[in-house]
């Protein structure tokens, strides 16, 4: 059953108003009716199930059935910086990272980056087509948050952020020595992960990187696609850590 996601402020005294894009999805493409049950959250993970009183043109009207915190969260929080990659790739890591578990995803400009942002609103028009994606996604796998996806930033500028994580990491084709069992560790509760675009990173971001405490590891004997790496990556690390 598919998961819908509520504003806060419209849930009050056992009852939920659903509106907006929600308000098609749930009347015309799933085809629910007064009495029927569904599923909600408020992105802040809650859950709710509740059942349908009343519906018209403008809104359902809900009463609260139950309600609990959400399982669809992995306990490690992984924020991905993703070199941004040429054509459509974006989308694809956006959807797949979010139904993995990722809790936020920031997009970075690298040296290698080939795509340019001409002006403001080609990047507000390029964040507001990810973030439905990660809606959407979220809605599908049954997420209780929406990841965030920030504004495109600077490497240089990631790295001058990571303080609030356990662990920053960084796969690196060049790398022999860590892999991510070596690094990983269970009390780890926050990381960072850092994927390169097209052709990685260079010499000199991996340099820096290590100067901002960002380890080094390697995926293995096979060079991945940008596409691939986080998917990869973030999946062997919700399996080493999530305890849910």
């Amino acid at each position: 059953m598919p998961k819908f996601f509520v504003k806060e402020e419209n849930i009050k005294d056992g009852y939920i108003i659903i509106d907006g894009d929600n308000l098609n999805h749930i009347k015309n493409v799933f085809r629910y009716k007064v009495g029927d049950s569904l599923f909600l959250s408020d992105g802040n993970g809650m859950d709710y199930c509740v059942q349908i009183l009343e519906e018209n043109n403008k809104y359902i009207n809900s009463r609260i059935i139950d309600k609990y915190p959400t399982n669809g969260e992995p306990s490690v929080g992984i924020t991905l910086y993703q070199g941004i990659p040429k054509s459509t790739k974006m989308d694809f890591i956006v959807q797949k990272n979010v139904e993995i578990g990722v809790r936020e995803i920031v997009p970075v400009v690298c040296e290698r980056t080939i795509v340019r942002f001409d002006e403001k609103k080609d990047i507000e028009k390029k964040v507001d087509r990810w973030q439905k994606i990660a809606n959407e996604a979220s809605k599908q796998c049954g997420r209780g948050i929406i990841p965030s996806i920030k504004n495109p930033i600077k490497l240089k500028e990631a790295f001058g952020g990571l303080n609030e994580f356990d662990l920053s990491i960084i796969p690196y084709e060049k790398e022999r020595k860590n892999t991510l069992k070596d690094v990983i560790k269970d009390s780890i509760k926050n990381i960072a992960v850092f994927i390169g675009p097209e052709g990685g990173f260079s010499k000199e971001e991996v340099e820096m990187a290590v100067n901002n405490n960002v380890v080094p590891v390697t995926l293995g004997n096979r060079i991945l696609r940008a596409e691939t790496a986080s998917i990869y990556t973030n999946s062997v690390i919700i399996y080493e850590l999530d305890q849910g």
